[in-house]
């Protein structure tokens, strides 16, 4: 049986998978890997571990299965920036995640420069340290020597340096059009971005379409040479070409480290739009305008997160998995709201001086009461962007599809169909992402014949039809915003 293998390096860990022609997997394996908090604000990971993450997960699912993959694909963590020695292969310091809030006063300042329009026209995006390009400035003037064998890449990348044995510095689109130094209608690294953050086009690799030959394997410990590395994508869009979203105004939201709402608006990129971003869905065969598809996206900073900081921070659960059942304890959250904004809101507010705020609490609140909160703050902040998207594109979202962890509370997408009053579907293969990955490396090595084939590999599990919409609900996410109001600009 042939099989495509699917690297998915996620925020927080890696998962390795086998994919065989049906769309089924057939073997995986995950591995989390250390965050680190040097400061407040700050997020960075080792490259390093993140390389043995996956070489582990790698290993693991070919010595389960017995036999090598046709083909590879590739996804990741977005934004994230790891700087490397070309010569050595060695990392120069320790990535700045898409967490990191390092740079946001430099962001305030070229948002006063009037850089604004610059970057919402060529890129599609904002202002934000979530990006790369202010990652990448800080460390060219703070941590690096600079020299002609510097490397600037996202995660993606790195693994695929790593995986060539060196030979290959190359993204794809989707990656590239998240740097915040890339025109996503010229379809190349833009002069005026690059001379404002200071950043030489020899340091960033080169782009290719998402689908399409990369390279090959060289020099790995368990891989054979010469296995064609054939598909790329972001992790965002990975999952909305995993979730066959093929047809323009198909839409998914993911509910992993963020949550991620992607919908597809076809061969044209629309005109920029007030708390959403533009972006490259993916590119098939080749860069040319009429192979890019984009999307409109809104940016969620914490949803699994928010989940992670009741676990380890307050202890409130022993496994993320307790979640559901303990908000399903009460029948309200008693007027308290969970305002997660530890690094930041994302879209559609945009604001990186935002902090986490739990409002309401009386001496009724206990812990379901805030674990009913937290699931609550998944369903309105994703309505949050949904009603912007609505106003943006001037039609109603038809359904949505979803996945990511948070996505198996089946009580999470009976209140987000109710608040958005669209059904809303899980399938039956929850990873998407790594999916997304194996299809776009299918599709180049011909292990899928057309997209329409692997359309017809997508199947529901579960579907959440809409209830009425309430006074109660109504007043609830009124509230909701009054929270929201009361977190920004905080961090002053």
């Amino acid at each position: 049986m042939e099989v495509i293998l699917s690297i998915d390096a996620g925020t927080t860990g890696v998962r390795s998978v086998l994919v065989d022609k049906h769309g089924s997997i057939v073997e995986s394996s995950y591995q989390e890997f250390p965050q680190y908090f040097p400061q407040v604000g700050h997020v960075e990971h080792d490259p390093m571990e993140i390389w043995i993450a996956i070489e582990h997960t790698i290993s693991d699912v070919i010595k389960k299965f017995g036999s090598q993959p046709v083909a590879i694909g590739i996804t990741n963590q977005r934004e994230t920036i790891v700087c490397w020695d070309k010569k050595s292969s060695i990392p120069l310091c320790n990535a700045l995640v898409w967490q990191d809030r390092r740079t946001s006063e430099r962001c305030t300042q070229l948002l006063e420069d009037g850089v604004l329009p610059l970057v919402r026209e060529s890129t599609g995006l904002v202002l934000d340290p979530y990006f790369s390009a202010s990652k990448i400035e800080w460390l060219i003037k703070n941590k690096i020597e600079l020299s002609e064998d510097i490397a600037f890449g996202t995660i993606d990348s790195w693994i695929l340096w790593k995986l060539t044995d060196g030979a290959v510095f190359a993204t794809d689109v989707t990656n590239a059009s998240r740097t915040m130094l890339f025109n996503i209608h010229d379809l190349c690294w833009d002069h005026d971005l690059l001379e404002i953050f200071g950043v030489s086009p020899s340091y960033l690799p080169e782009v290719f379409p998402s689908s399409g030959h990369f390279g090959t394997t060289m020099n790995q410990s368990v891989l054979q040479a010469g296995i064609p590395i054939t598909g790329i994508a972001g992790d965002q869009q990975a999952s909305l070409f995993g979730q066959t979203a093929f047809t323009e105004g198909d839409a998914k939201n993911t509910y992993g480290t963020g949550s991620f709402l992607l919908l597809n608006t076809g061969t044209s990129c629309p005109d920029p739009v007030d708390g959403l971003l533009n972006t490259i869905a993916w590119s098939l065969s080749s860069n040319s305008k009429n192979s890019v598809t984009y999307a409109l996206e809104g940016s969620i900073f914490s949803t699994g997160s928010t989940v992670q900081w009741l676990r380890d921070g307050l202890g409130i659960l022993k496994e993320a998995a307790e979640l559901e059942g303990l908000a399903l304890q009460c029948d309200s959250t008693g007027g308290v709201f969970l305002v997660p904004a530890f690094t930041g809101l994302g879209s559609p507010w945009w604001d990186p001086t935002a902090r986490g705020t739990l409002i309401g609490i009386t001496r009724g609140t206990g812990r379901s009461e805030i674990a009913r909160a937290a699931i609550e703050s998944m369903v309105f902040q994703t309505r949050d962007v949904v009603e912007t998207m609505r106003r943006a594109s001037g039609r109603p979202i038809r359904n949505l599809k979803v996945d990511g962890g948070a996505s198996v509370m089946n009580m999470m997408l009976q209140l987000q169909a109710k608040h958005l009053q669209v059904n809303v579907s899980r399938p039956t293969s929850h990873e998407t992402t790594a999916l997304g990955a194996a299809y776009l490396a299918g599709l180049a090595h011909g292990f899928w014949k057309s997209m329409e084939e692997v359309a017809s590999l997508w199947s529901v599990e579960f579907t959440a039809h809409p209830e009425d919409l309430t006074e109660i609900d109504e007043f609830a996410y009124q509230q909701w915003l009054l929270a929201v109001r009361r977190s920004l600009d905080w961090a002053i």
